[in-house]
């Protein structure tokens, strides 16, 4: 869904870049660079959640590593999506709500949203 939505949008991206280190060590790898405009580019990093499962609580730690990401290469990412996908989330509504918000800081440019709104704003050129 993500790559066809992309490419209706008339994105270029690369897939599965390592966009430096996580908080703690470790490669931070995302799933997309999406180039939006002026040499900047957006990260989207993408989770799945078919059942109930440890997904939900690496959507926070992923948060704080895509704006690490962001804040390490200022000129370069400009924004990152953490998309949810699949109907096995019981925080899903919670996350892409605002609910980490208040708990979170540096991740004002890291926007949380389902996968059907994602896909919705790459095919509309919106990212």
């Amino acid at each position: 869904m993500i790559v066809p939505a992309l490419r209706g949008g008339g994105y270029q991206w690369q897939l599965q870049v390592t966009v430096g280190t996580r908080p703690g060590g470790g490669r931070h790898v995302v799933d997309f660079v999406v180039e939006v405009e002026g040499g900047t580019a957006c990260l989207v990093s993408v989770k799945w959640q078919q059942t109930s499962g440890t997904a939900e609580q690496k959507v926070p730690f992923e948060a704080i590593c895509l704006a690490e990401a962001m804040r390490s290469a200022p000129d370069r990412y400009v924004r990152a999506y953490l998309v949810l996908g699949g109907d096995g989330w019981t925080l899903r509504t919670y996350y892409t709500e605002g609910g980490l918000d208040d708990h979170l800081k540096h991740c004002d440019s890291v926007k949380i949203v389902k996968l059907e709104r994602f896909v919705a704003l790459a095919n509309q050129r919106r990212l």
